[in-house]
């Protein structure tokens, strides 16, 4: 039986668009079943959680064209208490954009290279068009064959981790 991995989805949402990406995500990885799933607020993880993990999964809203400010403060936190003990480990991202959450990816990018990770997969982007003060805080609702690419990025991120294709 092949050693249990840990896959580990740090995410924020303040409308709900990235939660159900992120929850999609964890669905698919959870039908391995030779990897641990941990899904956590960017506010409840750290450096140890990063530690733990053969694998990442990182879940952001667009906000300002940015990544969400409470990942940006995980990654503070937790970026000099795994620099170079985590190097050649996967990574992938979600972003939930109201325009086209390009630079949000790019900054996780950024990071992430630091980090020394190795991305497995483009960033996956959903667009929800919000661009109104009232569309963007609104509740969102992702679709279902959206929901279905984050389903499917969590099963090969899950996937890859057992085999050791990373």
């Amino acid at each position: 039986m092949p050693a249990i991995r840990t896959l580990l989805i740090v995410y924020h949402s303040l409308t709900g668009g990235t939660a159900q990406m992120a929850e999609a995500a964890r669905a698919g990885a959870s039908a391995e079943p030779a990897v641990t799933v941990r899904l956590v607020h960017a506010s409840q993880a750290g450096p140890d959680d990063v530690l733990a993990a053969d694998g990442y999964l990182f879940a952001t809203p667009e906000n300002l064209a940015a990544m969400s400010g409470q990942l940006k403060d995980f990654f503070d936190r937790s970026y000099y208490g795994a620099l170079e003990r985590i190097n050649g480990r996967p990574y992938a991202s979600v972003i939930c954009a109201g325009s086209d959450g390009q630079n949000a990816a790019r900054q996780i990018a950024r990071i992430a290279t630091g980090w020394r990770l190795k991305e497995v997969a483009e960033p996956l982007i959903v667009c929800t068009h919000a661009q109104t003060p009232e569309a963007i805080l609104a509740p969102k609702q992702i679709p279902a064959d959206e929901l279905e690419r984050c389903r499917a990025l969590g099963e090969a991120l899950a996937t890859g981790l057992v085999l050791g294709v990373f």
